[in-house]
């Protein structure tokens, strides 16, 4: 549905997206994450066609989004972060007036209108001026005005940015309703949100793709077996100390006792060690028995930190190996 290829967009010398690709599945809904300034929404505005890239395509369902915006556009119903409101309407006036905007034939609006605002569930607001709703109605007659036209892609920047707890939820099971029947690009900064509606992930760091799958399949690519809870048998503080001494081991944190002299222990090994073979190595030196041991599996929350973290360290050394090359190549000079 959506193919993103090789997408540039460079303002001066800064660039905010720098040679990204993926695609979005039909009826996928894509959670879209990165700090601020990672380069979401340049990249949202792109897909939509609010601004062109400095190279690279996007394609939806087929259709180049320079060469033919008008068919690519008609596919797509756009959320921005701050919905494109005319607040001094009332929420009938300004769907009639969407829908003059996306040729809805007069015939068929006031049944496309009625059907949107009851999937919305906002019909009991349609006299209503839209400067008197509250932030969550206002977000609802924003999600009615991409759904108008039935797009087969909705793109969603922050849908529920400034809501109350209630209507988060409210909006969350409206936006997995929808992915039911169209694909959906979700971008927001509740990670939980995230984790709860969509199929899969791609998180942006610095305008780069640092890590794009499932949440699972993530959790389980970074953990590679080097963090586990184990359940032990033995002396606790001689398991503990055992552990704390081994040297690929960097952290044990105590869970606590399930039974007598069995307890539970979350344990990391550095990276690419095999945290199953040392623990068990070790239970062999100190005589203490392991009785169970599970992988830790990582939260999106985690899986994000890691990702952006690890982009962001290897940015700081490729930067400063830089500014070391440079220190050493005007030494060489002055010498």
């Amino acid at each position: 549905m959506i193919e993103v290829s090789n997408l540039i967009k460079q303002y001066g010398k800064d660039i905010a997206v720098n040679d990204i690709s993926f695609t979005v599945n039909e009826g996928e809904i894509l959670g879209f994450l990165g700090p601020n300034g990672a380069g979401k929404s340049t990249t949202m505005n792109i897909i939509t066609g609010y601004i062109a890239p400095t190279s690279g395509t996007v394609k939806i369902c087929g259709y180049d989004i320079i060469d033919e915006p008008q068919k690519a556009k008609s596919k797509i119903g756009y959320l921005p972060e701050i919905p494109p409101l005319y607040v001094n309407m009332t929420v009938d006036e300004y769907l009639d007036f969407v829908c003059d905007i996306k040729k809805i034939s007069k015939g068929d609006k006031k049944d496309v209108l009625e059907k949107i605002k009851d999937i919305v569930k906002i019909s009991h607001v349609s006299n209503k001026i839209i400067k008197n709703l509250s932030k969550g109605y206002k977000q609802r007659v924003g999600i009615a005005q991409a759904l108008i036209g039935n797009p087969e892609i909705l793109i969603l920047d922050e849908p529920t940015v400034g809501l109350d707890p209630k209507e988060i939820i409210e909006i969350r099971d409206f936006i997995k309703t929808l992915g039911k029947n169209h694909t959906v690009i979700l971008s927001s900064h509740i990670l939980s949100e995230i984790s709860a509606v969509c199929d899969r992930v791609l998180i942006l760091n610095k305008g780069v793709i640092v890590a794009q799958d499932t949440t699972e399949n993530l959790s389980e690519n970074l953990s590679k077996n080097h963090k586990m809870n184990i359940s032990v048998k033995g002396d606790k503080e001689n398991i503990k100390t055992a552990l704390e001494n081994e040297e690929s081991i960097v952290s044990v944190i105590q869970q606590g006792e399930n039974e007598k002299d069995t307890y539970q222990f979350i344990v990391e090994a550095s990276e690419n060690c095999d945290i199953r073979e040392v623990i068990f190595d070790n239970a062999i030196k100190n005589n203490y028995k392991i009785l169970g041991m599970n992988p830790v599996e990582m939260s999106l929350e985690d899986i994000f930190l890691k990702v952006t973290d690890i982009e962001d360290n290897s940015i700081k050394e490729n930067t400063e190996n830089e500014e070391n090359d440079e220190g050493n190549s005007e030494g060489e000079g002055n010498e």
